[in-house]
């Protein structure tokens, strides 16, 4: 197998958007074929997928790693988090309020 050369780290710009991610996705990818064919060496469907599935691994990365995906995370979480405190609250709603709990603080 031909050795491929090292990837490039996707930016956030690449990958913000499904049609960027696609177009530079694919164009990395057949760079990196074409790059194997170039050494004469036939290409298997087997490599092809294992450089797609590569690939997918750095997107993925990118995107996990972007300020924009932490926000985004950050915000979910505290969406759930909220969610799932007030269910809480609902359900021994009379029960605090017996023990002096008030619907507002000070």
């Amino acid at each position: 197998m031909v050795e491929r050369k090292r990837e490039t780290p996707y930016s956030w710009e690449e990958v913000f958007s499904f049609d960027r991610l696609k177009r530079t996705m694919v164009s990395r990818v057949l760079e990196s074929v074409e790059t194997m064919v170039e050494g004469n060496e036939p290409i298997t469907p087997e490599q092809i997928s294992q450089i797609i599935n590569d690939e997918w691994d750095q997107v993925k990365k990118a995107v996990r790693s972007s300020p924009a995906a932490r926000e985004s995370f950050r915000k979910y979480l505290e969406k759930t988090v909220s969610e799932q405190v007030e269910t809480l609250i609902d359900q021994d709603k009379s029960e605090l309020e017996s023990l002096g709990v008030v619907e507002r603080g000070l």
